[in-house]
């Protein structure tokens, strides 16, 4: 097992990996920016480095992240979710100084971190992948016959893209040649790269996709399933596990389809399949992402399996502790993702010092943050501020859970999106267990909630006015 591990990451995500080490023994590395200077991981980790003043640009340097974990004698480097850690310059740059990658192989990363590629080997492995285009388009005259051909709506995606960004949806010639140059200038900024392809929109789907962890001696599991269709242009906002909209064929179906996809391209480590379901039924092979997902933790809270723990040991070459008849799953788990964004106002981020914080807590509720009180969000990053799961034995009371759970946080002094999935909880569409990726565009009455303030918050507000009045 490895003596030392850094972690190429920052926040929640880090913090969740520093937790790993410290059970299975393992000594932590954390690196920073001068924004991150006084962050939660920091605190938390054995030893933690500077990076820079930057506040992007030290965790995306490949070659200063592996040299400063080969001078602090780390063994291996976790690179979490984002940043690097779906490049695979940053695999090879550990190999080539002896550190383990704990994550797949460069190649698979390569080749399934480009869409086309992925599309490719998928449909070689004989899973059901959207009509689209062979490969990337070279204009958009070729883009436009392409479109013609699969048949509108289309969607328009960037060939490396991820997390919701580089994509638009076309319903028609003109909408196309609207967002070409929109999604190659979002593509080349975001990813380093123009290239795009095209593949038919399937409307409204159900976003279903698949944790799976796979080790170096032919052995490959799906922990089911995770339900991602609760999103906001193509932002996930509520996860939950297993789809309460999946029957148990269904279940076994898309579970053995993912673990076909992993071994096809020799896949290692923690990976998630991504599927669409249309409105017949049928599923559709979205993508593979080579990393741990955010929303790892209902996959655990539903099987018991702590999805880090299992990536650390698979990158030492250990095998799966688990068989696959030995995975059970008990329960829903549902993840609320809180961020620093007012609904109220069109989801504008809402940065700042964070005046007091109550994290929820119970039977059957996890939050996972790197916030605290004092603590200032910087405006760098992405506005996740906590994830907050609830598990529950049933559906409905995995609901009133989340309700309860969101009602018992408290963050002020910034604006979060806790009302606004409170609102969620009540909806009598999301309450029956059936709702697709069109849920949010589809009620935006769920915007219109009250700002009840608590009664100290209340206080010190009538406070600040009499002061503010009095000119004191």
């Amino acid at each position: 097992m490895f003596r030392k591990l850094l972690i190429a990451n920052r926040g929640e995500i880090a913090v969740r990996i520093i937790r790993a080490c410290t059970e299975m023994g393992i000594r932590s590395v954390a690196i920073y920016s001068d924004a991150d200077r006084y962050s939660l991981h920091v605190k938390k980790a054995d030893e933690a480095y500077n990076v820079g003043s930057d506040p992007l640009a030290g965790y995306l340097n490949v070659h200063r992240i592996a040299n400063l974990a080969a001078a602090t004698n780390c063994d291996a480097i976790h690179p979490g979710y984002g940043f690097l850690s779906e490049n695979p310059e940053l695999a090879e740059a550990c190999e080539r100084r002896g550190i383990v990658f704990i994550g797949p192989s460069a190649e698979v990363i390569r080749r399934m971190g480009d869409k086309t590629e992925a599309r490719t080997a998928m449909k070689a492995a004989g899973l059901p992948v959207t009509p689209g285009t062979e490969g990337n388009v070279a204009s958009l005259d070729e883009a436009l016959e392409a479109a013609k051909e699969i048949g509108y709506p289309v969607m328009l995606k960037a060939t490396s893209g991820g997390g919701g960004r580089g994509i638009r949806r076309c319903d028609s010639p003109e909408e196309l040649r609207h967002n070409y140059e929109r999604v190659i200038s979002e593509a080349t900024k975001a990813f380093g790269r123009a290239d795009v392809f095209l593949e038919r929109c399937v409307v409204n789907p159900k976003h279903i996709e698949v944790q799976v962890l796979a080790d170096s001696h032919g052995n490959a599991i799906h922990l089911f399933e995770r339900d991602c269709s609760i999103q906001r242009r193509n932002q996930k906002l509520i996860e939950i596990a297993p789809s309460p909209q999946l029957d148990e064929a269904q279940r076994q179906y898309l579970g053995g389809l993912a673990v076909i996809a992993a071994k096809a391209v020799g896949y290692t480590n923690a990976g998630t399949v991504e599927f669409l379901q249309d409105s017949n039924g049928r599923f559709y092979f979205m993508e593979m992402n080579t990393r741990v997902q955010v929303e790892h933790t209902i996959s655990e809270a539903i099987t018991g399996v702590d999805i880090v723990e299992e990536q650390i040991r698979v990158a030492a070459g250990l095998k799966l502790r688990f068989a696959q008849h030995e995975i059970g799953r008990r329960g829903f788990a549902m993840q609320f993702r809180v961020n620093a964004e007012d609904p109220r106002n069109n989801f504008l981020p809402s940065f700042g010092r964070i005046t007091r914080y109550y994290a929820p807590g119970g039977p059957g509720v996890r939050t996972d943050t790197a916030i605290y009180t004092g603590y200032t969000v910087p405006p760098y990053y992405d506005s996740m501020l906590a994830k907050v799961i609830v598990w529950a034995l049933d559906w409905n009371d995995v609901i009133s859970r989340g309700e309860r759970a969101l009602k018992d946080m408290g963050v002020e002094g910034i604006r979060t999106t806790i009302p606004y999935y409170l609102e969620i909880l009540r909806s009598a569409d999301f309450r029956s267990g059936s709702f697709d990726t069109s849920f949010v565009d589809n009620h935006p009455e769920l915007n219109n909630y009250s700002c009840k303030r608590r009664k100290d918050e209340l206080a010190v507000a009538l406070a600040a006015a009499i002061a503010a009045h009095a000119g004191l």
